[in-house]
């Protein structure tokens, strides 16, 4: 059976606890389990892009859940794209790693209405 004609179903955002510095997704292709991440950095590069800010913040935990699960339909399409290319491009495979340039190809949009930025406590700011 070719993996090419598989799409992944059942994919879900993991936000129980995990050691992972990004947005894990589980999903399903048939009875086996795939594991999808796209790392904090790959976020904050991602939304930082939409934003235009200029400073940087990177995003905590609860905000790129929170996007992922707002976006997770464009998230699911850069994974599943990323997922049929098979094992000859994604050395992982079944694991998907979704990187800045998978992003960047599929031209996915972020929805960052919800995103709310929580001001920083003191001590992240430097000193004048």
């Amino acid at each position: 059976m070719s993996r090419k004609n598989m799409s992944l179903t059942k994919v879900g955002i993991d936000d129980g606890p995990h050691n992972m510095d990004g947005l894990r997704l589980l999903a399903w292709d048939g009875t086996e389990p795939v594991e999808a991440f796209i790392g904090r950095k790959v976020m904050d590069v991602w939304v930082e892009s939409i934003e235009h800010r200029g400073g940087r913040q990177s995003l905590f935990r609860d905000q790129y859940n929170a996007l992922g699960k707002r976006n997770l339909a464009a998230i699911e399409r850069i994974v599943n794209a990323k997922y049929q290319r098979g094992a000859a491009i994604n050395r992982q495979h079944p694991y998907v790693e979704v990187l800045v340039s998978d992003i960047t190809e599929s031209g996915e949009v972020l929805n960052l209405s919800e995103l709310v930025r929580e001001p920083l406590p003191p001590a992240f700011h430097g000193l004048a």
